[in-house]
């Protein structure tokens, strides 16, 4: 029996099948949400190249879901509802859930060659996990182990403060706040954020501004100001994942996904991203107890919709 998995961030969104939860994705394709008015439409178009039309279907996205609703917060998406684009689908069964609920689920699954330890750490097996990832958003969840087997604790920490820790830094956030009326988090570790921090940083030094994509900017390290910007995030990013850690108890690990990271693993193991996760006192040793690794997994967020879909549909088997 196939089922349509996808993960749909606020860029892009990358649909797939798979023949059970223990099918590996295949006929994987990403389409630009920009060239789709919604979610319904665009999980039509990718059925509509695939020519499937499976059972069954989870769709991870980059946004809340509650209450029957769901928002795609970066993708200029209308608010929608499972059930609505379950009958556009015509499917027996669909299911939206958040990407990092997709994503916190997965990671049971993850073998060592889809990870790259950051800094040293073991971890206690059967303590909860969690995942934070800076993409075009900044995503955050949690996995509990209960008796019935792991239950994701998805959310929106992206949304908390910055925690800015050096004057630089400060400065930063003061900035932010002054330009977005607040100082979110998400609005400096992301793909935009890196671009803003780099903005920040030259108009607190009176530099030259300069219109640089996240890419230009990870690319070059020669430009200080790009090296400044790149580490500066690293360390944030620490500072968040520390954070995360602490309020979920996470103990078995905290993994680090998203789309900019794997592009920037040298800094970032060379960063004070492992020293700020670190520091919390006075629990530092507890922390550093703590395992931080990267995803580099090419789809491990359809892996865990497919896991979501095991959950509800324990009676189906695979074909």
């Amino acid at each position: 029996m196939t089922w349509l998995v996808a993960d749909v961030g606020g860029t892009n969104a990358r649909f797939a099948l798979v023949d059970g939860p223990d099918g590996v994705p295949s006929e994987v394709r990403s389409l630009p949400t920009r060239d789709h008015p919604g979610l319904a439409e665009a999980a039509a178009a990718y059925l509509d190249m695939v020519g499937v039309r499976p059972a069954a279907a989870c769709l991870a996205v980059a946004g809340p879901v509650t209450n029957g609703t769901f928002h795609l917060t970066n993708a200029g998406w209308p608010k929608g509802s499972p059930e609505a684009v379950r009958a556009h689908l015509g499917m027996a069964h669909l299911e939206v859930i958040n990407d990092f609920e997709a994503l916190a689920l997965a990671l049971p699954r993850l073998g060592e060659d889809d990870l790259v330890p950051v800094g040293a750490g073991t971890a206690d097996t059967g303590a909860p996990l969690a995942v934070v990832g800076p993409g075009t958003g900044l995503g955050v969840a949690g996995l509990v182990p209960t008796p019935s087997g792991w239950v994701p604790l998805p959310g929106e920490g992206g949304q908390v403060d910055v925690p800015a820790a050096t004057d630089r830094e400060t400065a930063a956030a003061r900035l932010l706040r002054a330009e977005k009326g607040s100082a979110t988090a998400e609005f400096l570790l992301s793909g935009a954020g890196l671009a803003r921090l780099r903005r920040y940083l030259a108009a607190i030094d009176g530099a030259p501004a300069r219109d640089l994509t996240p890419r230009q900017i990870s690319e070059d390290l020669d430009d200080p100001l790009n090296r400044e910007a790149v580490e500066m995030f690293c360390a944030l990013l620490g500072s968040l994942a520390g954070n995360v850690a602490l309020t979920l108890g996470a103990r078995g690990g905290v993994f680090l996904g998203g789309g900019i990271l794997p592009r920037i693993v040298d800094v970032l193991q060379g960063s004070a991203f492992r020293a700020r996760f670190e520091g919390k006192p006075p629990v530092e040793d507890y922390m550093r107890a703590i395992p931080t690794s990267l995803i580099v997994h090419p789809g491990p967020a359809l892996v865990g919709a497919a896991v979501r879909l095991a959950q509800s549909l324990p009676h189906l088997e695979p074909a």
